[in-house]
């Protein structure tokens, strides 16, 4: 019987366990303990049901072209409840100079495919909008001129469009997804796509220009359920065989002997033929450390805490916003502590009740390290003074709900990937052991699921 340990319940630790479950049921002999420090699983996946609303503590969706999320939704029986969202309404907000500017129809990212949309725009000055104007223009030339070893978001933004389409689109977009310093985050590991199309194209508009020109099918952009994400954990956890599940059991100490690996937890002493570490970025390292200093080296990277405020409101007219997703702050804004505000009524159905709205408020980096020295109800009281400065006066919700993501978003710095992969050559050394989570491979859903199953596969 082969022996294998979990350390860490998040979406990486439950879906490896879901997949060895789905091993033992086919008749492999299989031992499996899951640790998990806090009393639920799922980690930052977290669905609330209150009043009639759904809201998402952690992410609301996953990006629709990465298939691993929805393969495994309809694995599970859930085809019934993917639901896309409501692209006819997505339009994307900067507040710049406490006002929401819309960011022009047509743009991927920052990128524009619309050239009439952009003037049209009052989001940009002229002179932003003659640089894109002359991106497709340059091509030749950013394709030879691009560099051979891994840069910035800000520099590869820089060099194709300039500083001001970087500060008002480029730093908020990926600060709200990575909530860090587009300074410092690797271009190669966040945007690998781009890196592709400049090295085939050159332009990133002519690239994007080309694909739309060619008819190429668009699905919608984000992708959830219409019971909440918290259905994908439920569904997998109903799997998993009840006796492998150890809530609030802390792992301690990982070894590794002549007789396998010595997990070291409140509930004393085992051994394991294989060990999947799934643990935040900092438990993990710190356990790998006294056997791999140098994979535990390497696993150091800087990671940015998060806080999210949702409010349900019963009525939708007493809490007007424009039409679309919602809206991002440029980390150079000095107007507002949030980061991101999204609309979700208008984002996704089955989000409200009849006539109701709901808003999330996004705290992230700086920001967010103060609100969560605060309490629910200052930190809730901070998120509406914010959004009522931007949004106009707000009614009382009649949902509040706060959580706290400490250290919960790794900053894939310049060199990511290069250190990666001696990561994962270490690892390979290290003889039944797995690396789990957001800070190696890919930080949306997706790409959570696919690396727990391929490991599981493997193990």
């Amino acid at each position: 019987m082969k022996r294998i340990a979990i350390v860490g319940g998040g979406i990486s630790g439950v879906t490896a366990a879901y997949e060895l479950a789905r091993r033992s049921s086919q008749g492999e002999s299989l031992q499996v303990k899951l640790y998990e420090a806090s009393s639920r699983l799922g980690g930052i996946v977290e669905t609330i049901h209150e009043g009639g609303f759904t809201i998402e503590g952690g992410p609301d969706g996953w990006v629709t072209e990465k298939p691993w999320a929805r393969e495994l939704a309809i694995e599970m029986g859930l085809g019934d409840e993917l639901i896309g969202s409501r692209d006819d309404q997505r339009r994307t907000y900067i507040l710049l100079d406490g006002t929401l500017k819309a960011m022009p129809d047509g743009m991927r990212m920052m990128v524009p495919t619309d050239l009439d949309a952009l003037d049209a725009c009052n989001l940009f000055s002229d002179e932003a909008k003659r640089v894109f104007h002359l991106e497709p223009t340059r091509a030749e030339e950013l394709k030879s001129s691009a560099p051979q070893q891994d840069e910035s978001i800000a520099s590869f933004i820089g060099r194709h469009f300039g500083d001001e389409v970087l500060d008002k689109i480029g730093a908020p977009l990926l600060s709200g997804v990575f909530g860090g310093d587009v300074t410092q985050l690797s271009v190669r590991a966040v945007m690998a796509a781009f890196v592709s199309m400049e090295r085939e194209h050159g332009s990133l508009i002519a690239a994007f220009q080309k694909r739309e020109s060619v008819g190429e099918k668009r699905s919608t952009i984000f992708t959830t359920l219409r019971n909440g994400l918290g259905s994908l954990i439920d569904r997998m956890v109903a799997v998993i065989p009840q006796e492998w599940i150890h809530l609030g059991v802390q792992v301690t100490a990982i070894e590794r002997n002549h007789e396998g690996w010595q997990i070291r937890s409140s509930l004393g002493q085992e051994y394991f033929d294989a060990v999947m570490i799934a643990a935040p970025l900092h438990v993990s390292r710190a356990l790998l450390a006294p056997i791999d200093s140098r994979a535990a080296e390497l696993m150091q990277m800087d990671a940015s805490s998060a806080v999210i405020v949702g409010f349900g409101f019963d009525h939708a007219r007493d809490v007007p916003v424009p039409s679309g997703f919602g809206f991002l702050v440029p980390p150079s804004s000095d107007s507002s502590l949030l980061l991101a505000c999204t609309f979700m009524d208008q984002k996704f159905d089955n989000r409200v009740p009849p006539g109701g709205r709901l808003l999330r408020a996004f705290f992230g980096g700086r920001a967010a390290e103060r609100v969560l020295k605060c309490g629910n109800d200052e930190t809730a009281a901070i998120a509406r003074m914010e959004l009522a400065r931007i949004l106009g006066p707000l009614p009382e919700p009649r949902v509040t709900i706060v959580r706290r993501l400490p250290l919960s978003l790794p900053q894939y710095g310049v060199g990511h990937l290069e250190r990666m992969a001696e990561l994962d050559e270490r690892v390979r050394g290290l003889s039944g052991l797995w690396l789990l989570g957001n800070g190696y491979r890919g930080v949306g859903l997706p790409d959570l699921i696919r690396d727990a199953r391929a490991a599981a596969r493997a193990c």
